[in-house]
């Protein structure tokens, strides 16, 4: 949409799951050396673009608590690429947030992924993923994965995304507990020779596959029992979860947010209502093919 000489576009970001979390050993730059799958649901932000006619940064939302400066992934995407490139037009971006924050669904990641796709596309950058991917590795280790936005495995700190099948399609219930987790800290807590250790390689088969059993019986989190020794509210969300018929259930990235995974919509709608009066945040939503 053209209005004058300003321009407007969009971009959507949807929210990430983890159907598969390891953490195979503590690297020497001191991060964690990965190994996951992840997905994409229809629970996403959504991001308009539109240009100033000042050489400025300028970032909104409708959520009051949240950064619109420095810290605010959106502005270090949009400053990382005029530096990078020496634009010297200004651009107002407003971030329409929809999915829980510090939640362990990569909302902030994904909404920096949106702000490098439009940016790429509104300023005529014609960078390729592999560029894009590099840079989104400066801001965040989930933002690789939320460029692709499809089914992948995930190695390393989070920069090497390789596509698979879809996940087959069901629905997802997502409950977001009222407290927030830092991963940084959960992080801090891990002990690797402790952890519980799922197979992400008999995962990845049963998804390639298409086999929805195998899949659950394959999915684990090596940082559920972390998060849950320090926030017992997860496990307690998990049983009720399982408890109304959900066919798993798992704690997504470092929490507190868990998700449970339903073939037929009338049991995820049961799960969705009863976990309602339990927590305020609660979403039922599709899987992205």
């Amino acid at each position: 949409m053209i209005i004058g000489e300003s321009m407007e576009i969009y971009e959507k970001a949807p929210a990430k799951i983890n159907l598969g979390l390891d953490i195979l050993y503590k690297r020497p730059d001191q991060y964690h050396e990965l190994k996951m799958v992840m997905a994409s649901i229809d629970l996403a932000d959504h991001l308009k673009f539109e240009t100033l006619p000042t050489d400025e940064i300028i970032v909104e939302t409708n959520k009051a608590f949240l950064p619109v400066d420095k810290r605010n992934n959106v502005y270090q995407a949009a400053e990382l690429l005029k530096q990078r490139y020496h634009i010297k037009k200004g651009i107002k971006i407003s971030i329409e947030k929809n999915i829980p924050v510090a939640a362990g669904l990569g909302g902030g990641s994904s909404d920096c992924a949106a702000a490098l796709r439009g940016l790429n596309r509104l300023w005529q950058l014609d960078l390729s993923l592999g560029e894009l991917v590099d840079l989104g590795m400066q801001v965040g280790t989930d933002v690789p994965y939320c460029l692709y936005g499809t089914t992948s495995a995930v190695f390393g700190k989070g920069e090497i995304v390789q596509p698979i099948e879809s996940m087959p399609q069901c629905w997802v219930v997502l409950v977001k507990p009222k407290i927030s987790v830092s991963t940084r800290k959960i992080f801090q807590l891990v002990d690797v020779a402790q952890l519980f250790h799922p197979d992400i390689d008999e995962l990845i088969a049963a998804i390639q596959a298409k086999d929805y059993l195998q899949m659950q019986k394959h999915m684990g989190n090596s940082l559920e029992q972390v998060t849950i020794d320090k926030y017992p509210i997860v496990a307690k969300v998990k049983d009720k979860m399982l408890q109304f018929g959900a066919d798993v259930a798992l704690m997504s990235g470092s929490g507190p947010t868990v998700f449970a995974l339903c073939q037929k919509y009338s049991r995820a709608q049961r799960i969705y209502n009863a976990l309602k009066g339990f927590c305020e945040e609660v979403y039922l939503v599709r899987t992205l093919p």
